[in-house]
């Protein structure tokens, strides 16, 4: 089966920016069995006429073909992803104001990953904090530790080879 994502172009989801993105509202199944001027729908990915397919028989709209398995534009697509066009690729939406995407076109925090994430039985539950990283940009990541059952859980700051308590 192949798998068509419609495309709305709106302002940017995550409120970050005032661009304008294509988002995908949602995601239909059609038949490998569709003609395309080079054979079967199952037989050609991201075919043009799957897409004037999609076109005419949902009364119009964008649509781009997604791949289930991640054979191509990345990934496949889900509700409220973006597709770029210049990219050809459907990509997740930026998580935080601060990250970028790197030559993968993953978001990245502008801050390296914790290398510690577990002492023994204990484990990090690790997490981004946006607000700290913008009143301080040398943090930004925090933890709380699995075994804190205390109300009010210990907080720690990553800074860049250990975890501190706050």
């Amino acid at each position: 089966m192949a798998h068509f994502a419609e495309l709305k172009q709106k302002q940017d989801p995550t409120g970050f920016t005032t661009d304008q993105h294509w988002v995908v509202e949602r995601v239909v199944v059609v038949g490998n069995d569709v003609s395309t001027a080079d054979g079967a729908l199952g037989d050609n990915d991201m075919h043009v006429d799957g897409e004037t397919w999609c076109i005419n028989f949902f009364k119009g709209g964008t649509w781009k073909q997604t791949s289930y398995n991640n054979n191509f534009r990345k990934q496949y697509c889900g509700i409220g992803m973006v597709y770029d066009y210049s990219k050809d690729k459907f990509l997740t939406v930026q998580p935080y104001a601060s990250w970028s995407l790197d030559s993968s076109d993953d978001w990245q925090a502008p801050i390296t990953h914790p290398t510690i994430t577990e002492e023994g039985e204990v484990v990090y539950y690790i997490n981004w904090n946006e607000t700290k990283y913008n009143a301080d940009n040398t943090k930004g990541w925090e933890a709380i530790k699995s075994d804190d059952t205390s109300d009010t859980p210990t907080k720690y700051d990553w800074n860049g080879t250990a975890w501190v308590s706050e």
